[in-house]
Formats: C-alpha cells, sequence, structure tokens
C-alpha cells in the first residue's frame, strides 16, 4: 500500500517539478528552494525503490 502510494507521488513529481540534473544545476548555486525541491524528489524516489 505505502509502497504504491510511493510510485504514485514520484510519477506526479516527474510530471509536475523540474528536473535539475537535465538542466545541470550547479548544487553550490542552488537556491534554498531547489534544495528543498531535489530533497523531497531524492525522499520519495528511495521510498518508492524500497
Amino acid at each position: 500500500m505505502k509502497k504504491k502510494l510511493y510510485k504514485f507521488i514520484a510519477k506526479l513529481n516527474k510530471a509536475f517539478l523540474p528536473s535539475y540534473s537535465k538542466q545541470q544545476l550547479d548544487l553550490s548555486k542552488a537556491s534554498k528552494l531547489q534544495m528543498a525541491i531535489i530533497g523531497w524528489r531524492y525522499f520519495i524516489t528511495t521510498k518508492a525503490l524500497d
């Protein structure tokens, strides 16, 4: 049940949130909002894969 929820959220993230790796964003120059989005995407992705 939880894993399905995380997979669904991961699909939403992919559809609506920007992909900073495709934009080649330098993490040292990222704003706090960009870092928060990166952290959120990382958290959801790791939960969906476990």
